[in-house]
């Protein structure tokens, strides 16, 4: 992503939050994984969204108006001898020449730094309640100011959440984070495709989530978007199954919900497939009925459509076919009153995609769903879900988990499936494995 895509946005939010306001943004700390092991660290993606800054210990200040400079950057100063152990940082001197800050202050001196900076400004633009210890600071700082009032020093009065403003522009990509999404959603799509071609009975779950890993990692995605879920069989019917530990078996189907991170943007992909490569009949008549649900739903993706118009086309598509298939009783109109496909289909049709793959943006806006509008990206991803032992269904059903999931872009027109180069009809399925 270039230095100006970030300018723009920081441009954009200080149009939006006016003068006399200040937009404090802290970077997620580190996390400790086991004693003195910290997990590999991935910055705040707000914070990041708007400084492309991947260092740990940082506060990105907006202050609209500032004569001296808008964007402050608190960072850790360059120290060869940690640097030699813990890698480079950029320092002062690369947060102004390399991130664009107008200037840069020591992250050690923030508290002595920011109650001047919070003086005589009356709106704080901040996220409460995100980071205790973070909250702390800031009303140490505004206590800080408090305290010299009588001295003239102007105190702030409104404290505003920042996420409000900032996750409705996160909502709307522009064409080079669409850019990026495409590209991881391409690399996933091929992940996906390896998959296909080395799965066979025999073959441990966590050796196709490796296999996943190892294919993005050295296509350029190191990173995954969340943890890999590769089940077989009936732990296809586990929603978030992530132990992926059990060996794959002949008959099977094995579902697969992986997809990488490139430059903090996510792909989520999801491919159901059989481990011998041939779908049985039970397998490929469930497996087309959530195929016709998803394509459905995603010709829903399109502008003036609201939120819910592709789950609604899902729902309708998969309890038709399951009362044609026996598994529901009653009339079209009776079971989706009732919601009957919620025993076999009990989750949305999907959700925001972006930084996080579960991303930001509202839903519903004063309690209606939304409209979709050009530049929003999300998921369709119906499913259904048979596990072993469910009463009253035929045992030719059961141990049938399926999902499929693509990462579709609302444009003017017609639905751009970002992650269409993942096989997923039955023909193309069973060729690419044959």
């Amino acid at each position: 992503m270039k230095s100006t895509e970030f300018a723009r946005r920081r441009r954009q939010l200080m149009r939006m939050l006016g003068r006399d306001a200040i937009a404090i943004l802290p970077t997620a700390p580190e996390q400790v994984r086991n004693r003195d092991v910290h997990y590999p660290y991935r910055p705040d993606s707000d914070f990041y969204y708007l400084t492309g800054f991947p260092e740990p210990e940082a506060v990105a200040v907006l202050m609209p108006g500032r004569p001296q400079g808008e964007y402050l950057l608190f960072c850790r100063e360059r120290d060869p001898a940690k640097e030699q152990w813990d890698g480079r940082r950029a320092g002062l001197e690369g947060a102004v020449a390399d991130y664009g800050a107008d200037d840069a202050f020591p992250y050690s001196d923030l508290d002595d730094i920011m109650p001047g900076l919070l003086e005589g400004r009356e709106r704080v633009f901040y996220a409460m309640g995100c980071d205790t210890e973070f909250d702390h600071r800031v009303s140490g700082w505004v206590h800080h100011v408090r305290e010299r009032s009588r001295a003239g020093a102007k105190v702030p009065t409104e404290f505003i959440a920042l996420d409000h403003f900032l996750h409705d522009m996160r909502l709307y990509k522009s064409r080079s984070e669409v850019a990026v999404m495409r590209r991881a959603a391409k690399i996933s799509a091929a992940g996906h495709r390896r998959l296909m071609r080395v799965c066979r009975p025999g073959v441990a779950e966590y050796q196709l989530a490796a296999e996943f890993a190892y294919h993005c990692a050295m296509k350029g995605a190191p990173g995954l978007a969340y943890p890999s879920i590769v089940g077989g069989g009936d732990n296809g019917c586990i929603l978030h199954y992530v132990e992926n530990r059990d060996t794959l078996q002949d008959g099977d189907l094995v579902l697969i919900d992986a997809g990488c991170e490139l430059d903090c943007y996510a792909s989520d992909i999801t491919r159901t497939f059989p481990v011998n490569g041939r779908f049985s009949a039970p397998q490929r008549q469930l497996y087309q009925l959530v195929l016709d649900a998803q394509l459905a739903a995603i010709d829903k993706v399109r502008p003036g459509n609201h939120w819910d118009d592709p789950h609604r086309a899902a729902v309708r598509v998969l309890t038709r076919g399951l009362l044609k298939l026996g598994l529901l009783k009653g009339t079209l109109a009776n079971a989706l009153k009732k919601e009957s496909y919620r025993k076999f289909y009990m989750h949305r049709t999907g959700h925001w995609l972006g930084m996080d793959v579960h991303d930001v943006g509202d839903y519903k806006v004063d309690g209606h769903w939304r409209e979709l509008e050009p530049g929003m990206v999300l998921t369709v991803e119906p499913g259904l879900y048979i596990p072993k032992g469910m009463k009253g269904v035929a045992k030719k059903w059961q141990g049938i988990g399926i999902r499929i999931e693509d990462d579709v872009l609302v444009t003017k027109g017609e639905p751009d499936v970002l992650s269409r180069d993942a096989p997923k009809t039955i023909e193309e399925i069973e060729a690419l494995m044959g």
